[in-house]
């Protein structure tokens, strides 16, 4: 059943849920940390013991977000009357009570941190999880990992006009509508479109919502900014589940896209999505991922997790509520295990892609960023563009050694031994590590680290190497031939931040 919100149904439940306190702030407050942590965990029975006395807020939490039934009295005096409600396809009657038929949750911008329970005041409509369940082919997620990810990668900056792109229950479109003048937002499916629909008139906010393949809908329009967390999983030419599966074998689909996203940015434009590639034996997945790129943008592959052909199929099936030892998960499974095998697939990527379109020579970075990030990926973006512009406006030997650099204020220098020597213990090295972002980690000599500790704004790359050059008693070009690769690495990562007459400039 499709959510069907009139505009006043949508107005009163936003009053009530404010009301109320159904906030991200309010739940937090009701659960207490403890119950919301073990709610998070996928263990609900704290949250329902911390609900005991919390009046209309208490009856919309056990309702709406832990899946309990509630009486038609109680949901009457929190949300006024159920009829609406059910035959807006929010709720629907069970001998126990009233149930929840789609999953209506708060969200806001600060919704994936747990110590922050503020946030705007959103709610996002999508289909009910139930893991023990399997789900149906056009099941629209709510905010899971891959939502919360691509949405603190984001730049933020002010734009005329941003594109989500498959926007399924319409989290990147909410987050969008914080800055930009226009949001548009298109799917394939009408569910995922009706889900949509309700998130925007709950949350009151204005969305352009278009229905289309790929990027059809917007075919002749340009945009600032454009995000997507799109079916991204490869596997066999078949749709299983819309949100995932893309109908074409393997990455097709994402080097499609990559190769035709230019086309609807304007110049200096961007777009952020999430991906997953193949590790194709034999083959670099660096340069597939490069051979799928458009010309005439800047490009940013940054490769977070890597798995194997079996925990890839494994990690889908629990996604869509299989049961993985039942005759037919197996069957699917070894399907997908075959075909893999038949396209000599070693490994499965998964990251983050940044694109800008541009009309200079573009500059393409793929790296790996594996593990937990401490800091939203976001603001490393908006600084990664920042850089590669400054970069390529001192892309000659003159102008870099004419800049002044300081090193990042969060940069640690990490020696480490080994057992051996005099004392016990023999220098092997040292990294440097940015103390802050994704914490870039760079394995550095004594001469570099040595000139890096010279990088306080106050001179000239040129005067730092000379500097070194007569103190190591090493020709000057020599040392500018070694350096300046180094340099431009440790500007790209943040570890040297260009100076102008007012301080560094952000990392």
């Amino acid at each position: 059943m499709l959510p069907r919100l009139s505009s006043g149904l949508a107005h009163r439940l936003r009053g009530l849920f404010l009301d109320h306190g159904y906030t991200i702030g309010g739940v937090h407050a009701l659960l207490g940390s403890q119950a919301h942590a073990a709610l998070s965990r996928g263990e609900p029975e704290a949250a329902f013991r911390a609900t005991r006395g919390g009046g209309e807020l208490g009856v919309l939490v056990r309702l709406l977000l832990l899946g309990g039934a509630e009486p038609e009295p109680a949901v009457a005096a929190a949300l006024g009357r159920p009829s609406d409600l059910v035959a807006a396809g929010l709720l629907r009657e069970t001998a126990d009570g009233l149930v929840a038929a789609l999953d209506v949750r708060p969200y806001g911008e600060d919704a994936g941190d747990d110590n922050a329970p503020g946030g705007d005041a959103w709610w996002v409509v999508s289909d009910l999880d139930a893991p023990s369940a399997r789900q149906d082919r056009d099941h629209v997620t709510g905010v899971g990992g891959a939502s919360l990810s691509l949405a603190t990668a984001t730049v933020r900056r002010r734009v005329g006009g941003v594109l989500d792109l498959g926007t399924g229950c319409g989290v990147q479109a909410l987050h969008a509508s914080r800055h930009a003048d226009v949001v548009v937002a298109t799917d394939i499916a009408p569910r995922a479109l009706a889900m949509a629909a309700a998130t925007f008139a709950l949350s009151a906010v204005e969305v352009e919502l278009l229905a289309g393949r790929w990027l059809e809908p917007v075919a002749d329009r340009k945009f600032d900014q454009i995000v997507s967390n799109p079916p991204f999983v490869p596997g066999p030419a078949r749709v299983d589940y819309v949100y995932r599966d893309s109908g074409q074998a393997g990455d097709a689909a994402l080097a499609v896209l990559l190769g035709t996203l230019s086309s609807r940015l304007v110049p200096g434009g961007i777009a952020q999505l999430l991906g997953s590639w193949l590790h194709v034996r034999g083959q670099s997945w660096p340069d597939r991922v490069r051979d799928w790129l458009p010309p005439g943008c800047d490009a940013w592959i940054l490769q977070r997790e890597v798995v194997d052909p079996a925990m890839h199929v494994g990690t889908w099936q629990r996604d869509a509520g299989l049961d993985l030892g039942s005759p037919q998960a197996r069957a699917l499974a070894s399907d997908w295990l075959d075909w893999l095998e038949r396209e000599r697939v070693e490994a499965i990527g998964f990251g983050h892609i940044l694109l800008r379109r541009t009309d200079a020579t573009p500059t393409v970075v793929v790296e790996d960023l594996p593990g937990e990030l401490a800091d939203p990926l976001g603001v490393e973006a908006a600084g990664w563009l920042d850089r590669v512009e400054w970069l390529r406006l001192h892309r000659s030997d003159e102008a870099l050694l004419g800049a002044r650099l300081a090193l990042t204020p969060t940069a640690v220098l990490e020696r480490y031994s080994t057992p051996g020597g005099d004392t016990g213990w023999a220098d092997a090295g040292a990294t440097l590590v940015r103390g802050d972002g994704p914490r870039w980690r760079h394995e550095v000599d004594e001469p570099a680290a040595a000139l890096l500790a010279g990088c306080r704004g106050e001179l000239p790359l040129s005067e730092l190497i000379a500097l070194l050059s007569f103190a190591l008693d090493r020709p000057y070009d020599a040392m500018v031939a070694a350096t300046l690769p180094a340099v431009r690495e440790f500007v790209r990562h943040g570890v040297l931040l260009p100076v102008d007459g007012c301080g560094p400039v952000s990392a």
